[in-house]
């Protein structure tokens, strides 16, 4: 059914979707596509999980914003008042509305149903892996943030501080997602991109 509503959610998206350049739509096509495959194999509801997971960053604060914690709340609040403007079914609203809230870690909101899960789950494997150190630089450089600290790259002397420098950000935030997906698809993929992570370290320690 959500099939005949993705032409218009793909270009709300398009349209407000403002923000760093590691959350634009070929994110959101990423986080789609992930949330599709683990709920086929979860056999969850697509027509909470769909657009949940097209409109999940229809409202995202930047990384160094006050409001940053809200971006997920405002976000369900924006999609919903969207989707009742399309006639979308009211019957999914409240889950959509759930699903949207509860994906981001900075929320702080607890996924409860199985579509907030999946959804949650499909945007923190896109912070892992290739496309996962990708973003991490890509939002570090719009901060101007150095990939790493000239006297201790990988923090050996020093307090963590993803605040200053980039590869940071993986230590304090990136290498622990693995443990907090919710869906069994989701945990395998989060091990394999963890590992390729930790990897890739390594052979940065060799290059610095």
């Amino acid at each position: 059914m959500f099939r005949q509503y993705q032409p218009q959610c793909e270009s709300f998206i398009i349209e407000h979707m403002k923000t760093d350049l590691a959350h634009d739509l070929l994110h959101v096509q990423r986080v789609v596509k992930l949330a599709t495959q683990i709920a086929e194999s979860e056999q969850a509801e697509l027509n909470v999980v769909l657009p949940a997971a097209w409109l999940h960053d229809c409202l995202s604060y930047p990384k160094n914003h006050a409001l940053r914690s809200l971006s997920s709340l405002h976000a369900a609040d924006k999609a919903i008042v969207f989707l009742r403007s399309i006639d979308y079914p009211e019957q999914y609203l409240l889950a959509i509305h759930h699903a949207i809230a509860a994906h981001s870690v900075s929320g702080g909101i607890k996924a409860e149903s199985l579509e907030a899960k999946i959804v949650q789950d499909a945007d923190r494997l896109d912070a892992l892996g290739a496309i996962g150190v990708a973003r991490c630089i890509q939002v570090s450089s719009q901060l101007q943030r150095p990939l790493y600290s000239e006297s201790d790259p990988f923090a050996e002397q020093r307090t963590l501080d993803d605040q200053q420098f980039t590869i940071d950000h993986l230590y304090t935030k990136l290498l622990k997602l693995a443990k907090t997906m919710n869906t069994n698809m989701g945990k395998k993929i989060a091990l394999q991109r963890t590992q390729w992570m930790e990897g890739y370290l390594q052979q940065l320690a060799l290059e610095v």
